[in-house]
């Protein structure tokens, strides 16, 4: 398996696991840099690598009215004082071509989102800049299917790849979500994230509806990714998810993250894998 390198963070082979965590959109400044110091002091007191997430704009929103967050500009600008206050790397999601090169001044992985998985020219954009690039695997697409992009993102050189699994559609408006797609990416021969909060995502409703998710099932789904053996866990919180702005309904309560992590890093101790640091 292919090593990727995230400033002082290693991921995949033999190496710790690694928690990227933060809200799903990025809220008034002063709350996200909040959450951002309560993840680092959970990642020391864990001894888990981390990375920050936080979208600067969700641009699949299921209405034109909904809060998207602060834009491009606003949003690079709150990352970068994070990543300089907390000496940490930040991650986000990236739509448009226009937007890879003033991205990837301040983010140090550049996320595709699902539904652009297979967006040529958004994959090469990306991968030109030559920063790690965490591609979230299209609910429509069987995992192995994953070699797409995979080839894409090498054919210009790049092999700083992140994939994650983040549930299969299963029906209309459901995902589920196939333990098998972890060990399968793996085998195209780059690390997998797995993503056990947008999985518990009920499309259709909005995601300030309590009925819009099923967040009680977000430490069963992250326990059981991690006792399969991926390398990283992607785990949406917010201190009040019910306030959130987005995906409200699928978020972990920020108070309930410690407990999550004792767990899964006693599970990859049980495995024989490097747990924390």
């Amino acid at each position: 398996m292919q090593e990727v390198k995230v400033n002082n963070i290693k991921i995949g082979g033999n190496n710790p696991l690694v928690l990227i965590a933060g809200p799903c959109v990025m809220e008034e400044e002063t709350s996200v840099l909040e959450i951002a110091q309560s993840l680092v002091d959970l990642s020391c007191k864990h001894g888990i690598p981390f990375i920050f997430k936080a979208s600067y704009e969700k641009d699949n929103r299921g209405s034109e009215k909904s809060y998207n967050g602060p834009g491009l500009e606003k949003g690079l600008e709150i990352l970068f004082k994070i990543k300089e206050k907390y000496n940490i790397p930040v991650l986000s999601d990236v739509h448009r071509q226009e937007d890879v090169e003033p991205a990837a001044e301040v983010l140090d992985i550049i996320q595709i989102p699902a539904y652009l998985c297979q967006q040529t020219s958004l994959l090469l954009k990306a991968a030109k800049t030559q920063k790690p690039i965490n591609v979230k695997k299209g609910q429509f697409l069987a995992p192995e299917n994953m070699i797409s992009a995979v080839k894409k993102i090498e054919s210009v050189g790049n092999k700083q790849i992140l994939l994650t699994e983040r549930g299969s559609c299963f029906g209309y408006n459901r995902l589920i979500s196939d333990m098998c797609a972890i060990p399968i990416m793996q085998n195209l021969g780059y690390p997998v994230v797995f993503d056990s909060t947008h999985i518990l995502r009920i499309y259709g409703i909005s995601s300030s509806d309590p009925r819009g998710g099923l967040p009680q099932f977000i430490p069963h789904l992250t326990r059981a990714a991690v006792a399969v053996g991926c390398d990283a866990v992607f785990i949406e919180t917010h201190p009040q998810p019910r306030m959130a702005k987005c995906d409200a309904a699928s978020m972990l309560p920020l108070d309930l993250l410690s407990e999550l992590l004792k767990q899964i890093l006693a599970i990859r101790e049980a495995l024989g894998k490097s747990g924390g640091n």
